[in-house]
């Protein structure tokens, strides 16, 4: 029998496949990879996918680096609030004894209507030291004769008491809010309230939107 068929072909033995049986390869044929596509460079085939230990050593310090740069900006952040939230503190606290200041002064004994805008003098009673009361006359026009002192205020116009050190702030203070308020009432307003109310909601709406 010829190994040769008629055409001149080698002839090989018919091997049956069986599904079941592993398939085993000693060789794989791949395709040629194409670092440059017509000419222009992509990526590194050698590096790309690849992670070695010194890359995971880096990823790991990226990740301290971002941790240590987040702890830090956010206690930036709140040791700017902290102090925010201290001086609210404070001023709550000023409110509060200047609220229990006026609140004395005007349970002070009187035996006049008190005017806004007049400085008072309160003195303790001679006849009982841990009384006091509140007099329109000046330890100057008292004289040595005159009790015992215990400090001025003057009465301001909503009603509260500055001491007589503080005066001359107060009243710097005053004197800048009420330039403040006499140059809004010059603005001229053209429109009615409905409108401006219409012109601020729509203001609102843009800005939310932009948010």
């Amino acid at each position: 029998m010829t190994d040769k068929d008629d055409r001149g072909f080698q002839k090989t033995e018919m091997v049956m496949f069986n599904p079941q049986a592993p398939n085993f390869q000693n060789t794989v044929n791949l395709v040629e990879r194409d670092t440059a596509p017509n000419g222009y460079q992509l990526v590194n085939p050698d590096a790309s996918g690849k992670k070695t230990q010194m890359d995971l050593v880096e990823l790991a310090e990226q990740v301290q680096k971002a941790d240590q740069f987040t702890r830090a900006t956010a206690g930036s952040k709140l040791s700017v609030i902290a102090e925010q939230v201290r001086f609210l503190q404070e001023q709550a606290r000023k409110v509060l004894e200047d609220a229990r200041l006026n609140a004395l002064l005007h349970k002070t004994s009187c035996n006049f209507k008190k005017i806004p805008g007049k400085t008072y003098y309160v003195y303790k009673q001679r006849k009982n030291p841990d009384q006091e009361f509140i007099s329109m006359i000046s330890p100057q026009e008292w004289g040595p004769s005159g009790p015992e002192f215990v400090a001025a205020y003057r009465l301001e116009h909503d009603m509260s008491w500055t001491e007589e050190k503080d005066m001359d702030r107060r009243g710097n203070e005053l004197m800048l809010i009420n330039k403040i308020l006499d140059a809004g009432t010059n603005v001229q307003f053209n429109f009615l309230p409905s409108q401006y109310q219409a012109s601020r909601a729509l203001e609102d709406s843009r800005k939310s939107e932009n948010q």
